[in-house]
């Protein structure tokens, strides 16, 4: 299967347990892979033949930006889910949430999550 790989877009929300995670907000950073066949679209150098990654980027800046989770375990479901219903041309969505202000004592680069879904 190919993929289309989008990596380390960065967006300032409000998702988190906290009190302060909510009215402060933070960075997250989001990396996606889609999974689908580009081989039509290699030969005929066809938009309609893939899946738009300008348009799967706003689709994502949505969801992180306008929508509000505790978990991001719920916010990387939800762009799952929101590629899969708006991309037909995707089989399988890999998805990675960095949190890397989480309100953890320590030392850490970041905290994250990642989840593979495909069609059902």
């Amino acid at each position: 299967m190919d993929k289309i790989i989008m990596k380390n877009m960065a967006f300032f929300a409000r998702h988190g347990v906290m009190e302060e995670e909510k009215r402060l907000g933070q960075k997250f950073y989001v990396d996606a892979t889609l999974y689908l066949g580009l081989g039509e679209a290699g030969e005929t150098d066809d938009l309609s033949k893939t899946a738009h990654y300008g348009l799967v980027y706003e689709k994502i800046k949505y969801q992180v930006e306008n929508k509000r989770y505790d978990l991001i375990e719920a916010l990387a479901e939800n762009i799952c889910s929101e590629i899969l219903q708006n991309f037909d041309a995707v089989q399988a969505v890999k998805i990675q949430v960095r949190k890397p202000q989480a309100p953890v004592e320590g030392m850490f680069d970041y905290m994250a999550v990642e989840m593979t879904r495909e069609r059902v």
